[in-house]
């Protein structure tokens, strides 16, 4: 622990020449007592320097690789000196020569606090246990001092994240937030000294820079989305919403994406202008019901939006349809999951992928409102999440198709797989109680064609002031003959009601004449039109793999030298990738390699079509240079990839724009290309290189194995700037390199000029160009495929080919993983440069 002095910040002054940084001198003034910053620093060496507000300073850490989301990453934390509360919003550039010359940025701040039980005196003994609330750091997160070594200077911590909620990938923070939290700007536009282009406002966490994803239809490269209407500031109308079939088991594969089923109302927000609506299943406007999701939602990044989710409230941490009854009559706290979106700013998006549109989502919604939350997904793991969901007592899991547009009525493309029986059924009489209380039990009821059908009572799950509430509502709805036909034993002496009340009921079982056994009432339902209540009988599941309609010949014959994959094991591979594959792949121009009579034997690069792929892959017309239109190949689903093996394809390359978007890139990709006696260790710094210079000027980047090689440096970009423009920006961007390092990098075609350096090969990022898309297999010995790395992992793989055909499992393991959550997305534009 550093030692006591009277003035807390003597030390801190006595470092600095206030005549000569721009640093505030160390004054003991009031704070709130629980702020905490980070700021990144480019001194000596780059470092990251956590602080947090004690006894009226702030206590400061050098972490040295900067603070990692994984629970199982130590990164050391060097203690400094500590400093005074108004440091909490420097940044700037410290003149060279001084004490900790070079860059600051503000990159986190917000709220710390230890966990229960502790407190900030902990740091004495050697630990903290604390709570961060940033803007990018959050969640529990532990400091521990380490034994002191002779002639160490300072105390050495360790800072590491504790598994939970926020725990993510090793690298995620350091690589992917790169601009202020205060004032936008990248470190190179803050060592210049560039003002701050907008005023300060939350930066999004890493988890949340999301990109705008490829769009299905297909339009030539001038003609108008015919998906877009006139914004003119009005509410986007009401539509119907798709709905859920009920199946008794989770699909498998990567086809399909899996979230939680949450216990509540669904909801469409209507955004327009500053203010929203609130409509039901059914278009009832219950915005004043939800006032505060209306509000919230109405602050909305957006001109207009059409967003569909389902409104919870909670108890005990877990969503309780209870609760939001009582929290819709009292005016309690509400929450939207949101987990689609119909349309933004004008644009129809019903007619793009469950993936895209989730991709389109995700950034509108902000990362700290109790009002709106994402609803989050996973890929190819829906069975474990439906473990881990019935486990926690949660209602279960609703799987999506992930290439399925959205559909105003119930489909297979959307399943819902529940962890206890539970439906609507309309309430059609009572039976009267031997006891002082509105009702021994209520009567149920399905539709049956134009009548209903009994379907047994329900005489648990009531307490008094809701029999009241319930018998009140029962006697404005008598009636006296029945809408059913019961047996007369189970209905003696009932009371019968006009079928108008909808109820929420849980049961065990039905016996064959679909009676409900051991039966409990959860609540009624204004959202439901009784006439669309209907007996639920889980269906079978649809194909799980709608490759299968695909016929694969030759099934057998070996396609890859070195290896005894067969045709039929590539076609069976993209089937089960296709989750992963498509939303790199789907919906964008792309050339293939085909190779029919396998990768030994002549192969050739093919992107048009004349109609003998099938229907399932399709064509988009694109204008070429000399005003003719040629129609180029894309896919949207795992039958479009498969179509393509049946006719000899191995790769799959694409344009870096989606067919929507054809003249705006949503992509930059660099690929290092060694020259042969380079060894891999070469190319992997090289790509480490890279993204440290393109993170300068504030782009995130992601690494990928080529399959070949070399590494792929991916930039993701919101598809805002022209073909132009990102082809002079990767040619300047690669030639600057070349400049800085002649002896390492190349950016020129020349062969002779390439020898014993690494080609920056930027020429794919022109229009017409590709490049291979994630997770393609090659056509190269030993079929091995092009595969996305985390920047932390690429540093311990030895080859370019590391994984292959074979190695779909561990390839659809690995895409869940927190190293590879969010990988090749980022909501970013081409900087100045």
């Amino acid at each position: 622990m550093v030692a006591d002095t009277p003035d807390p910040l003597a030390r801190y002054n006595a470092k600095r020449d206030f005549a000569k940084t721009a640093e505030p001198a160390g004054t003991l003034t009031p704070g709130n007592g629980n702020s905490f910053m980070v700021q990144k620093h480019d001194a000596t060496r780059l470092h990251w320097d956590l602080r947090l507000e004690v006894d009226g300073v702030l206590k400061s850490w050098a972490v040295t690789r900067g603070p990692s989301l994984d629970p199982d990453e130590k990164r050391l934390a060097v203690r400094t000196e500590d400093h005074p509360l108004s440091y909490a919003t420097f940044e700037g550039a410290i003149p060279a020569g001084e004490y900790g010359g070079g860059t600051v940025m503000l990159w986190d701040r917000g709220t710390w606090a230890p966990i229960k039980g502790k407190s900030a005196k902990d740091l004495d003994k050697g630990h903290l246990h604390f709570v961060l609330d940033g803007e990018r750091m959050k969640g529990e997160w532990l400091l521990i001092r380490l034994k002191p070594r002779a002639k160490e200077k300072r105390e050495n911590w360790l800072l590491r994240k504790i598994d939970d909620d926020a725990a993510g990938g090793t690298d995620t923070l350091v690589d992917e937030a790169l601009t202020s939290v205060s004032t936008g700007r990248t470190m190179a536009e803050i060592a210049e000294g560039k003002k701050p282009a907008r005023a300060s406002k939350p930066a999004p966490s890493p988890s949340s820079r999301r990109k705008p994803g490829p769009r299905a239809k297909s339009v030539a490269a001038d003609t108008p989305d015919p998906g877009l209407r006139q914004n003119d500031g009005t509410l986007p109308e009401f539509c119907d919403p798709q709905l859920c079939t009920l199946v008794d088991a989770v699909p498998t594969g990567t086809a399909w994406l899996h979230e939680v089923k949450y216990d509540g109302y669904r909801a469409l927000v209507a955004v327009a202008n500053g203010t929203a609506k609130v409509f039901t299943r059914t278009g009832l406007d219950w915005t004043e019901k939800f006032a505060g999701i209306a509000a919230a939602a109405a602050k909305l990044p957006v001109k207009s939006a059409l967003i569909d989710g389902e409104i919870v409230a909670f108890k005990d941490g877990h969503p309780d349809f209870s609760t939001l009854k009582d929290a819709i009559s009292n005016g309690g706290d509400m929450t939207l999951f949101a987990f689609d979106l119909l349309e933004v700013d004008g644009e129809d998006l019903t007619g793009l992928s469950n993936l895209d549109r989730k991709a389109r989502l995700e950034p509108l919604i902000p990362a700290d409102d109790d009002r709106l939350r994402y609803s989050d997904h996973v890929i190819g793991a829906g069975e474990k999440l439906f473990e881990t969901m019935c486990r926690e007592g949660l209602e279960g899991i609703v799987s999506k198709r992930a290439d399925a547009p959205y559909q105003g009525k119930r489909t297979k493309a959307w399943l819902k797989v529940k962890c206890t029986h539970r439906q609507e059924f309309v309430i059609v009489g009572w039976l009267p109680s031997d006891k002082k209380r509105g009702f021994k039990s209520l009567l149920l009821g399905v539709r049956d064609g134009k009548t209903y059908r009994y379907a047994g009572k329900v005489g648990t799950g009531f307490d008094q002031a809701l029999m009241d509430d319930l018998r009140e509502k029962l006697d404005a709805l008598d009636r006296k003959t029945p809408t059913v036909e019961a047996p007369k034993a189970a209905v003696r002496g009932a009371h019968w009601v006009t079928p108008k009340l909808v109820a929420e009921i849980a049961f065990a079982e039905t016996t064959p004449d679909g009676v409900l056994r051991h039966s409990s009432f959860i609540g009624l339902r204004e959202d439901k039109a009784a006439k669309d209540v209907v007996a639920e009988t889980p269906a079978p599941l649809p194909d799980a793999a709608p490759e299968t309609t695909i016929k694969i010949t030759n099934r057998d014959r070996v396609i890859f030298d070195d290896s005894d994959v067969t045709k039929g094991d590539l076609a069976d591979y993209y089937a089960a990738l296709s989750g992963l594959i498509l939303p790199f792949a789907g919906n964008r121009p792309i050339s293939l390699v085909r190779c029919p009579q396998g990768r030994s034997r002549a192969c050739f690069f093919q992107k048009h079509d004349a109609g003998s792929f099938g229907d399932a892959v399709h064509q988009v017309p694109i204008r070429e240079k000399d005003g003719s239109t040629e129609d180029y190949l894309y896919v949207d689903d795992a039958n479009g990839l498969v179509a393509c093996v049946q006719m000899g394809t191995i790769e799959f390359h694409g344009w870096g724009s989606s067919n929507e978007t054809l003249e705006k890139p949503d992509r930059l990709v660099f690929d290092l290309d060694p020259d042969e006696g380079l060894d891999f260790d070469d190319t992997k710094k090289a790509a480490e290189y890279l993204k440290t210079q393109l993170a300068e000027l504030g782009l995130v980047s992601f690494a990928m194995l080529s399959g070949g090689k070399g590494v792929h440096v991916v930039v993701p970009l919101t598809p805002k700037a022209e073909w132009p423009a990102v082809k002079d920006f990767a040619d300047r961007f690669a030639r600057a390199l070349a400049s800085a390092e002649p002896d390492r990098f190349v950016a020129s075609m020349v062969k002779a000029k390439r020898k014993g350096r690494i080609f920056i090969d930027w020429l794919r990022n022109q229009r017409g160009s590709t490049a291979v898309m994630p997770y393609s297999a090659r056509a190269r010995a030993g079929a091995p495929v092009a595969a996305p790395v985390s920047w932390s992992e690429l540093r311990d793989i030895d080859t370019a080919a590391r994984w292959g055909v074979r190695d779909a499992e561990d390839l659809i393991a690995r895409a869940g993983s927190r190293g590879l959550k969010g990988w090749g997305v980022a909501d970013q534009v081409l900087p100045d440069f």
